[in-house]
């Protein structure tokens, strides 16, 4: 079972006693992250008043844990309050319901003017934001108290009444006199803290915020010809928390961690940060370890990460990897809008199925991921981009890119990369023979390799037996190996503009 995100929390949590305070982020690549930091604390014996008005803008509330790090005072947390309903123009409008305030109105010719209105109805929804927890019903209710929907931001139309007369608009920029005493202007934690003594503290704060995540990305970078790269590593962080972090020590989780999903409406995109994929190697290491059933990645130095910022950190940098290029070609075409969901019976009975020709021949780049190969890192899941350079100038060009999963050490890694130019395929049936008692069939296909280039190249031809799980080959002119049960794979070695031709006949049985 999957650790959730509290324990991973209460594990980060974990220090020694007197370990030095410093601002901490675990960032997870699930768009969450754990916030470990320093509130100071003047406290009386017995219970206090504190509000903390720095913590993210998307923190989980009930996630919170505070505790004083070196053990010397006991706190308990009787009671505790998240505020995020900050100051803006509908909230004030909202406060001063009934009163008379300021507006500030502008004359044709620019000048400004002032007039005195009464607001009689904010038309301020509150908790619209709330809708998508609480449902349609919830909004339309909302909306009504408001007023209807209005020009308002938030809400409904608002009603002001000037010189005796009521208007369904503003008569220009409301001015306030202040603040309402219980108005805040960023969210808030309020809390009602017990402690066993009077005492001066640097209590330490955690707990869980969306808002954060990160993200691996690779380049790959290989000479004209050849099969070696040379891989750069980089991790994206991005905080969209609403909060800057200062030299904070940063850490990031890889790998699922069980975590739910607040019912609330997903936030939009946002636009990464450019770098040179190709600048110079970090002077330190970005150090990995195991960590329960994942691997965490530790900076090697304190990180300023700014609110709205995106930040690239090279982890991995290695060169001479051994990478070769695999050629396989899966000649089926199949049509998922007309084939989509079908099961082994229907297929079986379909005669064309599996007739049409994929005339395109894939490529991947292959390479184990180990120490004798420059690599040996469990490598995070991240998007990969190739290049080749041009031995002509130097020049380095995008050849493809795709997805890595999440890849431990030792395993073999293969990505595609895209079609070959000059190498070509063709499949087609060359007799289909299905029995009287209709509980055997046989299949012949014909499947033609072209090598346009200036060099010989392998191809792996690749069949599924997709008719049934009894089956057997009768005939084949190339030999093949059996991938798995229902996968056979005949490797092609084709010489500079060649042509060859493999055959096979198979025969299912259903008796």
């Amino acid at each position: 079972m999957k650790p959730s995100a509290l324990a991973a929390l209460a594990a980060s949590l974990a220090l020694p006693l007197g370990a030095a305070a410093q601002t901490a982020l675990t960032i997870y690549n699930q768009n969450f992250a754990v916030v470990r930091e320093t509130v100071p604390l003047d406290l009386s014996p017995g219970v206090n008043s504190v509000t903390f008005d720095r913590a993210t803008f998307h923190v989980e509330p009930d996630s919170v844990v505070l505790r004083d790090p070196r053990g010397r005072v006991a706190l308990r947390i009787l009671e505790q309050s998240y505020r995020a309903e900050t100051a803006s123009q509908g909230l004030l409008l909202s406060l001063f319901e009934g009163r008379e305030i300021a507006f500030v109105a502008r004359n044709p010719d620019g000048s400004e003017r002032r007039v005195r209105g009464t607001v009689v109805r904010s038309g301020y929804a509150p908790n619209l934001a709330a809708s998508p927890r609480y449902g349609p019903a919830f909004r339309q209710r909302q909306v009504e108290v408001a007023g209807g929907w209005g020009g308002n931001q938030g809400g409904g139309s608002p009603i002001i009444e000037v010189d005796g007369e009521l208007r369904f608009s503003l008569p220009g920029e409301p001015v306030f006199p202040s603040l309402a005493d219980d108005t805040v202007l960023r969210p808030t934690l309020a809390w009602r803290l017990h402690s066993d003594r009077a005492a001066k503290l640097d209590a330490e704060l955690g707990y869980v915020s969306g808002g954060m995540s990160w993200a691996a990305a690779y380049n790959l970078v290989s000479p004209e010809k050849g099969d070696t790269l040379e891989i750069v590593g980089w991790v994206t962080l991005d905080n969209q928390s609403g909060k800057t972090f200062s030299d904070a020590k940063v850490k990031l989780m890889a790998g699922d961690v069980s975590k739910l999903e607040p019912e609330r409406v997903a936030l939009g995109g946002f636009a990464r940060g450019s770098v040179d994929p190709f600048a110079p190697a970090a002077l330190d290491p970005v150090t990995q370890k195991a960590f329960d059933e994942f691997h965490l990645y530790s900076l090697p130095r304190p990180v300023t990460l700014r609110n709205r910022e995106t930040k690239q950190v090279e982890f991995l940098r290695a060169t001479g990897v051994k990478a070769r290029t695999v050629y396989v070609y899966n000649g089926v075409s199949i049509d998922p809008r007309r084939h989509g969901g079908w099961n082994e019976e229907a297929i079986r009975g379909n005669r064309d199925y599996g007739t049409q020709s994929n005339p395109k021949v894939w490529v991947y780049r292959e390479f184990k991921n180990t120490k004798e190969n420059g690599l040996g890192l469990p490598l995070p899941k991240g998007r990969t981009r190739f290049y080749r350079s041009d031995d002509a100038d130097g020049a380095l060009e995008f050849t493809g890119e795709n997805a890595l999963d999440h890849t431990p050490e030792g395993e073999t890694v293969r990505i595609y990369t895209g079609d070959a130019f000059d190498l070509v395929g063709e499949r087609k049936r060359t007799d289909y023979k299905l029995s009287n008692r209709n509980d055997e069939l046989e299949e012949a296909f014909e499947i033609r390799l072209r090598n346009r280039k200036k060099e010989p190249v392998e191809i792996r031809v690749t069949e599924r037996m997709y008719r049934w799980f009894n089956w057997s080959l009768l005939e084949n002119s190339e030999p093949y190996v059996k991938t798995d049960d229902r996968n056979i794979e005949f490797r092609v070695t084709l010489a500079s503009d060649e042509e060859k031709v493999v055959t096979y006949r198979v025969r299912y049985d259903w008796k």
